[in-house]
């Protein structure tokens, strides 16, 4: 059955073997057999979290301070239910905003036009106030078109800007170490050079590296008035700590994946005589991508962690100082809200590792790993 086939493929390399017993149920497979992958995958998992959401129940129930208590599932849910009701009525709210500034606008370039068909039938003076009234009436349509919306970003908005922190800083730390490892791994010299900052700077915090960065980025910004620079000091400060704690996973497992070629291939290389860059691109790399992508995950996760204490620290928009505004604001509902970004910083951690995974098993050239 080639669709039987396609579907375990989709499986193995989505890395998702949940889905797997289905489909050998539904190609005729050994019913119990499959039945018993399915308790496995969804039955039993069901189970340990309805015990977690009993015990957390009963917390909840017994965690009570003078001034706070430790919300419980129902709570934490509907603290995430009216997050994004509020999201959604802010998005609403601006958008009317908009629209009214937008028939500002309108109404603006209509006497702008009127005024300037009066300057042309007027001459002297009275044409020149026409025209600077028309300049005025365009300026103030310009004003309106323009309209941004001053409001706090909302709960959906922080997510949003932690996600573009987190990849910026992904994406920089990558751009480093990859390049760094290909040379570590090819060239023992310079492996020996670059190993003790690796084993130095490898195990720092990120509350030790935020402040270095953040003077840094103050300093790149001297001079630079708000609007001037296309990055925020606070996103720039929350990217580069993301950077600093991210890269050396990666930049370990490529060293170790480049090192580690087969040597058949080098002979090979040597054969067919090769260059440095034909053996790069069509030999080192293709076999160390899998060691690579297994760097990059580690990498991801480790820099979805560091960034919502980096946001904290840096107060950049995201969600970890959503966690910090809530807890100094001391609401009835901060500790519910609280609760659910923690669950929601989770599930996000968990999809971006399942995409990580994804692209692994993508370029492990038949042999992916579900986890």
């Amino acid at each position: 059955m080639n669709w039987r086939g396609n579907a375990l493929r989709f499986c193995n390399v989505a890395g998702l073997p949940v889905l797997e017993p289905f489909v050998r149920l539904a190609a005729g497979e050994d019913p119990k057999e499959q039945m018993a992958g399915i308790a496995k995958f969804i039955l039993l998992p069901i189970v340990t979290v309805g015990i977690f959401l009993g015990l957390w129940s009963l917390a909840a129930k017994t965690i009570v301070t003078g001034s706070a208590k430790l919300p419980g599932p129902a709570a934490t849910w509907n603290a995430g239910v009216e997050l994004f009701e509020m999201h959604q009525t802010q998005k609403a709210a601006d958008a009317e905003m908009r629209q009214e500034k937008l028939n500002q606008a309108v109404v603006a370039m209509a006497k702008a036009r009127l005024m300037d068909e009066a300057a042309a039938k007027s001459s002297g003076e009275d044409a020149e106030k026409y025209l600077a009234s028309a300049t005025t009436f365009r300026q103030e349509a310009v004003r309106a078109a323009n309209f941004v919306p001053s409001s706090a970003p909302t709960f959906v908005d922080q997510i949003l800007t932690s996600l573009k922190t987190v990849f910026f800083g992904f994406a920089i730390a990558t751009l480093i170490a990859v390049p760094l490892g290909v040379l570590c791994g090819m060239s023992p010299w310079f492996n020996a050079a670059m190993n003790p900052f690796i084993q130095v700077f490898k195990p720092v915090s990120p509350l030790a590296w935020l402040p270095l960065a953040g003077l840094v980025i103050i300093w790149a910004y001297s001079g630079s008035t708000a609007g001037e620079t296309f990055f925020e000091k606070a996103f720039l400060i929350s990217a580069v700590t993301v950077s600093l704690c991210s890269l050396w996973p990666t930049l370990v497992n490529t060293t170790l994946g480049v090192a580690s070629v087969d040597k058949d291939y080098m002979n090979v290389a040597k054969v067919l005589k090769l260059s440095w860059s034909q053996q790069l691109f069509k030999i080192i790399l293709p076999a160390s991508l899998p060691l690579m992508f297994a760097g990059l995950r580690i990498s991801l996760g480790v820099g979805w962690m560091v960034l919502i204490a980096a946001d904290m620290l840096a107060q950049n928009p995201g969600l970890g100082k959503f966690v910090w505004d809530e807890f100094q604001n001391g609401s009835s509902q901060t500790y519910a809200r609280i609760a659910f970004s923690v669950i929601i910083i989770g599930v996000i951690g968990l999809v971006l590792d399942r995409i990580m995974i994804c692209l692994r098993n993508m370029v492990s050239f038949g042999n992916p790993s579900p986890a």
